[in-house]
């Protein structure tokens, strides 16, 4: 592994540090989930051990962490019938929203059937989960 970047930076809220860690993405191989947000992201690999891996922006700041899972079932999105759902996404906001998308489908990603708006990208990672990529508006 690298040096590890910094944490983010804790609030203190009731006598207690807080401060998001890491947001974990489960698939059936965790190691090759790692793989494309390494790749897509160009994150550190800070941790890993079998069935777990952990990711960090180099600058510091929450990171990824996957975790295998053998029953994992790849979310639905949109949402349909008795599927699984989609729990939660990323959003990620990019500097240049075509070639952010390009680079993501380079490294792996599809592009979901269902695009809500104009100026964001619905992309799915190879497990399935899906994220968002966008630029600030004005």
């Amino acid at each position: 592994m690298t040096d590890v970047p910094p944490r983010a930076v804790p609030h203190r809220h009731a006598g207690i540090d807080f401060s998001v860690s890491a947001t974990v993405l489960e698939s059936l191989d965790a190691n090759k989930l790692a793989d494309f947000y390494e790749a897509l992201l160009g994150w550190t690999r800070i941790y890993e051990e079998p069935g777990w891996v952990m990711l960090r922006p180099p600058n510091g700041g929450p990171g990824l962490s996957f975790n295998t899972d053998a029953l994992y079932r790849p979310p639905t999105w949109p949402a349909r019938g008795p599927h699984q759902q989609m729990q939660a996404h990323m959003d990620f906001l990019v500097s240049d929203l075509p070639m952010a998308v390009e680079h993501a489908l380079a490294t792996g990603a599809r592009l979901a059937d269902h695009q809500p708006q104009d100026d964001v990208r619905v992309l799915l990672d190879p497990a399935g989960h899906p994220f968002c990529f966008f630029v600030e508006a004005g």
